[in-house]
């Protein structure tokens, strides 16, 4: 178990979040409430997607570089999103992971909902109502990143490929994202992918919002009687204490 010590109104208060393989995610009781929490989480995680995109004030690490792809590859977004979130699952087999149920649906369902989002929502115009769905899809996403990690059904495909890289390396959390994020940062905008304030400002709230929402949002669960040594670890612990968040 991997508790998370976060400081709210001068009070103490812990996250638990359990490090569990995909059976024993299931098995952790209330199945029902981490079900619709998670698919709920992914939802909202691709409509706030979206809305970065139509604010048009620069994306979010992973969606400069999934912008950059669609500029070569006659793909829309959301597809983008679901065939590289499978690519990225690839790269768990040398690192010796195991997807769970919360991992599947995370690869599938922002694509979807990203996608649904963008034939509904169109281009935002004025400077003022951009900042203001930009800043609507930055706090949007954090608490969908809360939602899908506080279900503890299993991290997505980029969370996992962060912290399993950690675990290999034996580098922290923070150094491992930063070196991923500013990678797929420069992939992306050298591809054609799209920068701004809002990449700024993503960069800037996302930890904290997702560690604000965090503790709201964990669903406790039973811990298992025994913990694989290589269940995967909490996608939102970090040993320098900042969360894992990236979908």
């Amino acid at each position: 178990m991997t508790p998370i010590q976060v400081l709210r109104r001068g009070v103490s208060r812990r996250v638990e979040l359990v490090a569990m393989n995909p059976v024993e995610q299931l098995r952790a009781g209330r199945l029902v409430r981490r079900l619709t929490q998670l698919f709920v989480g992914l939802g909202l995680f691709g409509v706030t997607m979206a809305l970065m995109l139509r604010a048009g004030l620069g994306l979010e690490p992973w969606g400069v570089f999934t912008y950059g792809l669609i500029q070569h590859v006659p793909m829309s977004y959301g597809q983008m999103v679901v065939a590289s979130s499978f690519v990225i699952l690839l790269l768990w087999i040398p690192l010796r992971q195991w997807p769970g149920l919360g991992t599947v649906a995370n690869a599938l369902v922002i694509g979807v909902a990203t996608d649904l989002t963008l034939g509904v929502v169109p281009e935002v115009e004025g400077l003022g109502w951009r900042v203001l769905v930009m800043l609507v899809a930055v706090v949007g996403n954090g608490i969908a990143g809360a939602m899908y990690i506080g279900s503890q059904l299993g991290p997505g495909p980029r969370d996992g490929l962060m912290t399993g890289l950690t675990r290999r390396t034996g580098r922290s959390v923070r150094l491992v994202r930063t070196s991923i994020e500013v990678t797929v940062v420069v992939v992306g905008w050298l591809l054609g992918g799209v920068l701004g304030v809002g990449t700024l400002v993503y960069a800037l709230l996302i930890g904290p919002v997702v560690q604000l929402f965090l503790p709201m949002l964990t669903v406790r669960v039973e811990r298992p009687a025994r913990h694989d040594e290589e269940a995967e670890p909490s996608v939102a612990a970090a040993s320098d204490g900042e969360p894992v968040h990236g979908g």
